[in-house]
């Protein structure tokens, strides 16, 4: 079975987790590694990710706090490049092996969500353009990373008592089935849920109020059976 770790939403708390990421097979950040996506920040993290040690791959994508990589792609990823440890998706995918060296896996991330808030990576709510991101989302994805969540599935946030989630990226998900759909962006979402043989998780750390609430989650999945197994009380 593969081991992975997901987390999400660390906003420069990132040092707070390091000893609750004891190695595995991949890592999977879901966005939002910064508060304002300043250079500092970024460079903080990616030292920081580059620094964890025992996972044989490590992958992230953007959140709608990470300006830098919105606003200026071209630095962001000249940043990212100075890491060969990390792999960074934006709107595209990574293959890795898995443990038999047999089968890929096929992980996509993507940053974009429904308007929030004037952040980073906003699209209009139900609109064209958030469908023909997530169109490119090719039809055998094993693992698909965005920042935010779908429509009712973990998307509930105490401001407003509402649900907050993409109706958008629920119809791609239902399309494309990937096996595992990771996500944060909704703070308190945090969490896990199986609908139709699809696994859902919220990754967030923080809280709503940005306080460290959340573990890791970790798993171990059979990219066969599509059966996981938790290795934490979550």
């Amino acid at each position: 079975m593969i081991d992975i770790t997901l987390i999400s939403d660390t906003h420069s708390k990132h040092s707070n987790i390091t000893d609750d990421l004891d190695g595995g097979d991949i890592l999977i950040h879901a966005g939002d590694i910064s508060e304002k996506g300043y250079v500092h920040e970024v460079k903080n993290f990616l030292g920081w990710f580059d620094n964890i040690t025992g996972y044989e791959h490590k992958i992230f994508i953007a959140g709608n706090h990470d300006f830098l990589f919105e606003q200026q792609q071209r630095l962001a990823e000249n940043i990212v490049n100075e890491y060969d440890t990390i792999t960074y998706l934006f709107d595209n995918f990574v293959e890795v092996w898995d443990e038999t060296y047999e089968n890929k896996i096929k992980i996509y991330g993507s940053p974009w969500q429904p308007w929030f808030h004037n952040w980073a990576f906003n699209l209009p709510r139900g609109g064209e353009e958030l469908k023909q991101k997530w169109n490119n989302v090719p039809d055998d994805t094993d693992i698909l990373i965005t920042h935010g969540p779908v429509k009712n599935i973990l998307d509930f946030t105490s401001f407003g008592n509402l649900h907050v989630g993409s109706d958008t990226l629920n119809d791609i998900i239902w399309d494309k089935k990937p096996k595992i759909h990771v996500c944060g962006h909704i703070h308190d979402g945090h969490g896990y849920k199986e609908i139709e043989d699809i696994h859902f998780f919220n990754a967030s750390i923080l809280n709503d109020a940005y306080e460290l609430a959340y573990k890791p989650i970790k798993i171990k999945w059979d990219n066969i059976t599509n059966k996981i197994k938790f290795k934490n009380n979550e």
